[in-house]
């Protein structure tokens, strides 16, 4: 048994990269004493319980104060812009006061500079922000953020080729991902998709309505409301579509938020639901037909496995590690193509045919147990 330390930034945004942290926690505690070292206000187990995860026996470190310092990074955030790089800094000084009370670091909020071995799961780059600008993501405008990151960076990143060396252990969520740190450090990780059960649905094709459903944290990164601009583009056309928008609303996006309550709230066909219990989130899944997500490049994409392992057809764009989900026919490059592709599928009115166990959580958990012994052998 080995003392392993799993490193997480901040749970605060109850996303996917949150699911894959307790996951991998859940994963490694048969077997190992297990610390979860992060900076948040959300209760690690009531949001295991919300995802469906027995976390076992887990000891849990945060920074003298968390609770206030957690707060106060998540209400800055509308004026502070992008903060996984700064919190992974403060991570980073609270884990190297302990550090030498464990074999091994698990970072399940992407890349770190450690000063032991580790496994380092990378959701996308935290660091080196101008070089992707410069050489991977044309889309990045720099700016302040950019140069903030590149402060970040000096004092927690990696250096160009280190997560390459012998004691650090590189996974990527999806080959798009891998391709990414690839191009910004000159190592191409191993892909482990994240974990994503299948949903059993006791509710026929025939039976499902011709509805829409949207899954996600409500954040302007999410696009929430050019989903809802979807649904009323599909009325015009004369669909009778309907839209539920299901997702978390953390303190950092409590703006967005708001706006996207008041838009669902004018229309009849839109509804809102916050913080929906697991049971809920399924009911929706089982009982509409299509899910989508307008999030372009996203990493990989939860919601569109979700919504794929309850047998929906999923809808997204074009780009990212969603490509490797969604099938080509229900990809998308524009607002407009987004409402085409809809309009065909329920013009088809045809079933998904992908496996809806692609992505099993065993199969995850068997691949970051099987990462942590080779990093410990």
């Amino acid at each position: 048994m080995a003392r392993v330390a799993v490193l997480h930034n901040t749970l605060d945004f109850q996303g996917g990269a949150d699911a894959v942290c307790l996951q991998t926690c859940a994963a490694l505690a048969a077997d190992h004493a297990v610390t979860l070292f992060t900076i948040s206000e959300t209760d690690p187990e009531a949001l295991a319980t919300r995802f469906g995860v027995s976390l076992g026996e887990l000891t849990v470190v945060t920074p003298r104060g968390n609770g206030p310092l957690a707060k106060t990074l998540s209400a800055a955030a509308p004026w502070t812009g992008p903060q996984l790089a700064f919190r992974s800094v403060l991570l980073r000084r609270l884990f190297a006061r302990h550090a030498d009370g464990f074999d091994l670091a698990v970072s399940t909020a992407n890349e770190l500079a450690l000063p032991l071995p580790s496994v380092q799961f990378i959701h996308y780059p935290q660091f080196r922000e101008r070089r992707r600008r410069l050489g991977v993501d044309p889309d990045a405008t720099g700016g302040p953020s950019e140069w903030l990151n590149e402060c970040w960076s000096r004092l927690a990143a990696p250096a160009a080729g280190e997560p390459a060396n012998e004691n650090t252990l590189l996974l990527a969520n999806s080959a798009w991902t891998a391709d990414v740190v690839d191009d910004t450090y000159g190592v191409r990780p191993a892909v482990v998709h994240p974990p994503v059960d299948q949903i059993d649905c006791s509710t026929s094709w025939a039976e499902r309505e011709d509805g829409i459903v949207a899954v996600g944290r409500l954040a302007p990164d999410k696009r929430v409301m050019e989903a809802i601009a979807v649904v009323d583009a599909l009325r015009e056309r004369g669909y009778d579509s309907h839209l539920h928008v299901v997702g978390s609303a953390p303190r950092s996006y409590r703006r967005y938020a708001e706006k996207v309550a008041e838009t669902a709230a004018r229309r009849e066909y839109v509804t809102l639901e916050r913080d929906a219990s697991r049971s809920r989130l399924e009911t929706l899944l089982c009982s509409h037909r299509y899910g989508l997500n307008m999030k372009p490049r996203e990493h990989f994409g939860m919601a569109v496995a979700e919504y794929a392992a309850a047998g929906m057809v999923a809808i997204a764009p074009d780009s990212g590690g969603q490509r490797e989900i969604v099938d080509a026919s229900h990809r998308f490059d524009s607002l407009s193509g987004a409402v085409d592709c809809l309009a065909d599928a329920i013009d088809s009115g045809e079933p998904p045919t992908a496996s809806r166990d692609r992505f099993a959580s065993e199969r995850f958990r068997a691949a970051m147990r099987g990462a942590v012994a080779r990093a410990i052998d």
